[in-house]
């Protein structure tokens, strides 16, 4: 018997990312929430079987694309669509229903890459049996390449930004437990008088507020409708060469043009790392100095009150 189906509100709530794929966003979670409304109650469907089912759309694509005729390229593109749509759909089921597992992580990802490794080579495979032309097997290497980098690219970023936070949080966490300590501590009662606080001058009404930036005006605008500023990551990439280039008929300059993108965006994180690892030895050194002068004054405490005389 299915379990009572819970709502589309529950859904969003419960399985959106904070921020996303602009694509994802507008395109797919639409969708998706709505099937994972009717297939969630069904606890047999499972995020695993989500995602070998995403990968048989995505095989699909590729047999489509191997022909390589306008027609065939355009029904590829729907089928990369729907198996993007599923392969969301798993994710969401894992949140909703508590079924996701490590192996299951695994599998999502490992299928990814090799689904989307197989459609390129026959996307662009196809294409070069058609017209005998070898600038289509320089483009299938780039293309796939740019999609194996983004992904190694991003996964290295996510790691050594982990352990630059790592090593500042292990002098940092130290500090953050005593100031908590210390406010629970003085938030206790005390019989003593407060003291006043001292007035603070009003704001000056005739000063105008700071303007905030073009820039984070945008940054702002995306994030309230969960759009990362990351515009052109490896999803949107994907995107336009398996589904924009196939169903428009130019998947030779999409896919340059989406490469470009790719490109662009990745540099700026690169660009972005360069900067805070740069400036990551003086913040390491400022918790180490911080965390010592804590250490000094508690141990300074410490003696004090040992050596204060006892009082009867």
């Amino acid at each position: 018997m299915p379990r009572v189906k819970v709502t589309l509100q529950e859904i969003r709530e419960r399985t959106y990312k904070p921020v996303d794929a602009w694509w994802t966003v507008l395109l797919v979670d639409p969708l998706a929430s709505r099937l994972v409304r009717l297939v969630a109650p069904y606890r047999w469907i499972t995020p695993n079987i989500l995602t070998l089912i995403a990968s048989i759309f995505g095989f699909g694509a590729a047999a489509c694309f191997a022909v390589g005729e306008t027609w065939y390229l355009v029904a590829g593109g729907i089928l990369f669509h729907i198996s993007f749509v599923v392969d969301c759909m798993d994710g969401k089921i894992a949140r909703l229903n508590g079924t996701g597992t490590m192996f299951g992580q695994w599998l999502d990802f490992v299928l990814d890459r090799v689904r989307v490794f197989f459609i390129a080579l026959a996307l662009f495979g196809g294409q070069f049996v058609r017209t005998d032309d070898v600038a289509w097997l320089w483009l299938m290497a780039v293309a796939i390449f740019l999609d194996l980098f983004r992904y190694l690219n991003g996964a290295q970023i996510a790691k050594v930004r982990r352990s630059m936070t790592d090593q500042v949080n292990a002098y940092k966490e130290p500090l953050r437990a005593a100031q908590a300590e210390a406010a629970a501590e003085m938030s206790e009662p005390s019989t003593e008088m407060p003291e006043p606080e001292p007035e603070t001058a009003p704001a000056n009404p005739s000063t105008p507020p700071k303007k905030s930036s073009l820039k984070n005006r945008i940054g702002a605008t995306l994030r309230r409708n969960r759009i990362r500023t990351h515009l052109i990551s490896g999803i949107e990439y994907e995107m336009f060469v398996f589904i924009v280039g196939p169903i428009t008929g130019l998947v030779f300059p999409v896919t340059i043009i989406a490469g470009a993108g790719l490109l662009a965006f990745e540099s700026f994180l690169i660009f972005k790392l360069l900067r805070a690892c740069q400036r990551f030895p003086g913040r390491l050194e400022a918790a180490r100095v911080a965390y010592e002068q804590h250490e000094a004054e508690r141990a300074a405490a410490v003696t004090e009150t040992q050596s204060a005389p006892a009082t009867v």
